[in-house]
């Protein structure tokens, strides 16, 4: 099995339509539950509207990515504007829901940047690791908890961040 780091970018306007489209997303994604390293919406500043949706997930080949990336609701229904697929090395070796670390009062944040790897430790560090494109290093992914995007970049030493609010996602 191999981490794939997929990320659907909402197009304009797409709010309506992913909220539709909700439901179907969820059953989707339930047949993905043990996979599923990571998942949730990246969100507006104010956190009220959707820019993207975010997964993390095992699988076993590039052709299951391509299911999953391809045949899932959003991105069927005409959501997203792009999708960006890289393999993924988990970092952390754990999955977002055995994060045990949280404090009340941080918001969560999904970092992107393109600097080199670098290792990290914080007890602020939800899932972190590696995007590659075949064996080439492209950037990293982290999603943290930090008081604001400023902090939440500065926790992963990014210089030229790419910083979305995020939060987990899945039922209620």
């Amino acid at each position: 099995m191999t981490q794939y780091f997929v990320y659907g970018r909402d197009r304009a306007g797409a709010g309506e339509l992913k909220g539709q489209l909700t439901e179907e997303h969820w059953a989707f994604m339930d047949r993905y539950a043990e996979e599923l390293v990571a998942r949730g919406p990246t969100l507006t500043e104010d956190r009220e509207e959707s820019t993207g949706s975010l997964h993390i997930v095992d699988l076993p080949d590039d052709e299951a990515l391509k299911t999953f990336a391809y045949d899932e609701p959003y991105y069927v229904g005409g959501a997203f504007d792009t999708v960006e697929l890289y393999r993924f090395h988990n970092l952390t070796g754990r999955t977002m829901w055995e994060f045990t670390t949280a404090v009340e009062g941080l918001g969560r944040y999904l970092v992107l940047t393109k600097d080199g790897p670098r290792p990290l430790t914080s007890d602020h560090l939800i899932v972190y690791g590696d995007l590659l494109d075949g064996d080439t290093h492209v950037g990293r992914a982290a999603l943290v908890e930090a008081p604001d995007a400023a902090a939440a970049a500065g926790l992963v030493q990014a210089e030229n961040a790419e910083v979305h609010p995020w939060e987990f996602g899945g039922r209620r």
